[in-house]
C-alpha cells in the first residue's frame, strides 16, 4: 500500500487529509510539525510527502531540504497559505515537486497525488502485474500464472512495496520499522528468514528475483523482457 505522510500543525486539517487519503486506498500518517515529521521519516520510509509550510520547530523549507538528502526521488507537495510568487518560487527552487494554496479542495489533492506518484512510477493499482506474476490488492492475493502463491499478509507487503519500486534498495532497518510493530523483539535477523521465505514460495517466478545488495539490504530486479510490465 502506498505510505504517504501528512505534516501540518492544524489538528484537525491534518486528520482530516490522513481520513480522506485513507478512504482513497492510501496509507496515511500525520505529523503536527516538521521535526518530528524528520524524526518519522529517518525511521520509516514513505512514498510521498504533504506538508505545511508554516510550521513550529522546523519549517516545510527546512524539511524539504532534509527530505532531499534522505531521498531526492520522493514526491513533495506544499500545502500551504502562502500563496505569493516568491514563496512559491522558494519552494519549487528548494525542489518542491507541487504547490497548492489553501484552503485545500481535498479531490484536486487527490488528482495531484496520483500524478506525483505516476510521474515517480510508484504503482498505485489495484493490481500488480510482472510478466506472468499478479499481486491483486483487494483480494491480498498473489499467483504465478493462476496458481496461487500462498503468501502471509506481511510476506505480501513486502513483496507488493519491493515491486512497487523496482530497483530500489531497501535497508533491513527500513523494512523493519515498516512491517513490524516497533515494540516487537524482532531483530533484523527476521528480515532475511522473512526473504528466504519469500523466494521459496517464488521459485517458479521467472519474472522478477529478490536480490540481496550486500551491505545495505534487498531490491527486486524485472527481467529484462518485463519492466514494461510494472
Amino acid at each position: 500500500m502506498v505510505k504517504i505522510l501528512v505534516v501540518e500543525d492544524d489538528k484537525n486539517l491534518n486528520k482530516s487529509i490522513c481520513l480522506f487519503l485513507a478512504q482513497k486506498g492510501f496509507e496515511a500518517q500525520g505529523c503536527y510539525d516538521g521535526e518530528e515529521a524528520l524524526d518519522v521519516l529517518y525511521k520509516t520510509s514513505f512514498d510521498l510527502v504533504i506538508s505545511d509550510i508554516m510550521m513550529p520547530k522546523v519549517d516545510g523549507y527546512k524539511l524539504l531540504e532534509n527530505v532531499r538528502k534522505l531521498d531526492k526521488s520522493i514526491p513533495f507537495i506544499f500545502m500551504t497559505a502562502k500563496e505569493d510568487f516568491p514563496s512559491k518560487q522558494k519552494g519549487f527552487n528548494a525542489g518542491v515537486d507541487d504547490y497548492l494554496v489553501k484552503p485545500v479542495d481535498l479531490q484536486e489533492l487527490y488528482l495531484r497525488v496520483n500524478a506525483l506518484l505516476r510521474r515517480a512510477n510508484i504503482n498505485v493499482e489495484k493490481k500488480l502485474v510482472v510478466g506472468n506474476f499478479t499481486m491483486d490488492v483487494e483480494e491480498h492475493m498473489a499467483y504465478i500464472g493462476d496458481e496461487e502463491v500462498n503468501f502471509t499478509t506481511r510476506e505480501f507487503d513486502i513483496v507488493f512495496k519491493f515491486l512497487s519500486y523496482p530497483k530500489k534498495t531497501f535497508s533491513r532497518s527500513q523494512l523493519m520499522n515498516e512491517f513490524w510493530n516497533p515494540d516487537s523483539f524482532t531483530g533484523t535477523r527476521t528480515v532475511d528468514v522473512y526473504i528466504t521465505k519469500i523466494r521459496e514460495k517464488l521459485a517458479n517466478c521467472k519474472d522478477f528475483e529478490i536480490v540481496t545488495v550486500h551491505g545495505l539490504g534487498y531490491k527486486a530486479v524485472i527481467a529484462e523482457k518485463d519492466e514494461k510490465s510494472l
